[in-house]
């Protein structure tokens, strides 16, 4: 996944989805993974066919429950975000103060002047009484005043929400009343594929895919925190709540006020690392080809991390120092421009960590690929079957899912409070980056390593993953508004 490509919340290859290495289909999922997996969440994947049935099902209930129209169904169940129980029984309780809400009725009566039909006031012709309509509100226009205003709302994407032509009159107009005065056959379906769009948008347990021309929709029952959904169709990995790239453990709001951030070229467009260093020992001129962050230069045989050029061994085997932003303690007595300075070193400072994953995420997609092309040459040699080398595939998927959820820990951590919440979580974040690092080395050389040493390792870091987003993902889906940051 690119810098550019994060920026947009549908623009994605299909690959998300193997980063959590499931090919299983996206159906209610089992309640036994709620145990393991912190990201677990409950929600199924509807065709449109699905969809439009649940959706009339509704329709259906709230029509016969109060003897109404469809059309005026839809109208009153689109203001009320589906509920059609809670419309029932307000409808009971006082009926006019629901029509009002829904648009159906005018919030004060319309005067004899303002429902005349001696002339349209929109032509100002003077056809015959039967040529004009009007809705509840009693504004009479000529039928091909209508016609015209239901056509130019039509064609700029509006269906649900389309109004009385009168002044200040916010009355809508039903499915119905449109249809009627829309005659073209390609007009009529546009209409209806609006109308269908704005149902699911409106609806609170539904949401489009966000993947190019997918036409498979998410159904849940919370849009709080990150949620992790996977589409049947595109393979799509995408958060329910919001529609961006899944994004745990950063919330919503969080990863919408990074990404406009990083989306700001003003602050980014000259200070995006390179995809080459120079060897810190020889200062020969490397290119990263590969994920993993521990760099050998081919010509001293210097070992360094790419992220802080730093020498290897320095990393110690709890954390790596690279990982942690150390804040300046006498910030606060500085000036303002030198303020401003260090705060662009801090965003800095995350971003070219978060790039740089972005980047490697790429690269191991290339590694995985190289991978797959070496098992099945393999097995076409003989040299045993794809279930042998089994082992190999998975540990460059693991390697995926755990450098994605790295990746999202950046702007996580970007926006947290100093204090003791925030140095637990690095400490946590940069033992996870270590055992990825780890895990990275020995997948690029997997044929090399040992069985046993990788899937031991394998096993360590996906459970600093898990423990990672146990202790973190939800508090923030309990606390969605806790980073107050900008």
């Amino acid at each position: 996944m690119s810098a550019e490509s994060d920026m947009e919340y549908s623009d994605n290859d299909g690959d998300d989805y193997d980063y959590y290495g499931e090919q299983d289909d996206c159906d209610m999922e089992t309640v036994d993974r709620s145990k393991s997996d912190p990201e677990f969440f409950l929600y199924s994947c509807l065709k449109v066919e699905e969809v439009e049935k649940l959706l009339n099902e509704s329709i259906e209930l709230l029509s016969n429950s109060l003897q109404i129209t469809p059309s005026l169904a839809k109208v009153m169940l689109h203001a009320y975000g589906w509920n059609a129980q809670e419309i029932i029984n307000k409808y009971r309780e006082n009926a006019n103060e629901v029509l009002v809400y829904s648009r159906v009725k005018p919030r004060l009566p319309v005067g004899q002047a303002n429902s005349s039909r001696t002339n349209c006031a929109v032509c100002a012709n003077t056809p015959l009484l039967h040529k004009y309509s009007a809705l509840a509100c009693g504004h009479y226009f000529c039928n091909d005043c209508w016609a015209m205003h239901f056509e130019v709302q039509i064609m700029q994407g509006v269906s649900n929400t389309i109004q009385c032509m009168a002044q200040d009159c916010e009355v809508r107009a039903p499915e119905d009343f449109v249809l009627s005065h829309v005659t073209k056959p390609t007009l009529r379906e546009r209409y209806q594929q609006f109308m269908f769009k704005d149902h699911v948008k409106s609806h609170p347990q539904l949401r489009f895919c966000p993947g190019p021309n997918c036409q498979w929709i998410f159904q849940a029952w919370t849009r709080e925190g990150a949620r992790r959904v996977e589409c049947r169709g595109c393979e799509l990995l995408t958060c329910f709540s919001c529609g961006a790239p899944h994004h745990a453990p950063t919330d919503c709001a969080t990863i919408r006020r990074w990404l406009t951030k990083c989306a700001d070229d003003s602050e980014t467009a000259n200070y995006i690392s390179a995809h080459t260093k120079d060897c810190p020992k020889c200062q020969i001129c490397i290119e990263k080809n590969g994920g993993c962050n521990h760099m050998q230069c081919g010509a001293c045989r210097h070992d360094f991390c790419w992220v802080c050029s730093g020498d290897w061994k320095t990393h110690g085997s709890e954390y790596y120092e690279c990982s942690r932003y150390k804040e300046d303690p006498n910030l606060a007595n500085d000036s303002q421009h030198a303020q401003a300075r260090e705060a662009l070193k801090k965003y800095l400072h995350y971003y070219e960590r978060w790039e740089n994953h972005a980047r490697s995420l790429k690269l191991e997609e290339q590694t995985l690929a190289s991978l797959k092309s070496r098992i099945n040459q393999k097995v076409m040699a003989g040299e045993g079957t794809w279930i042998d080398w089994q082992y190999l595939w998975d540990a460059a998927r693991l390697l995926k899912r755990c450098r994605y959820t790295l990746q999202y820990t950046y702007p996580y951590a970007y926006y947290m409070e100093v204090g003791p919440r925030k140095e637990l979580f690095e400490y946590q974040q940069a033992q996870l980056e270590a055992e990825i690092e780890n895990l990275s080395w020995k997948v690029e050389r997997a044929e090399t390593t040992d069985r046993g040493d990788l899937e031991n390792q394998m096993d360590i870091a996906e459970k600093r993953r898990t423990t990672l987003l146990k202790d973190f993902l939800e508090f923030n889906t309990n606390n969605a508004s806790s980073s107050t940051k900008v």
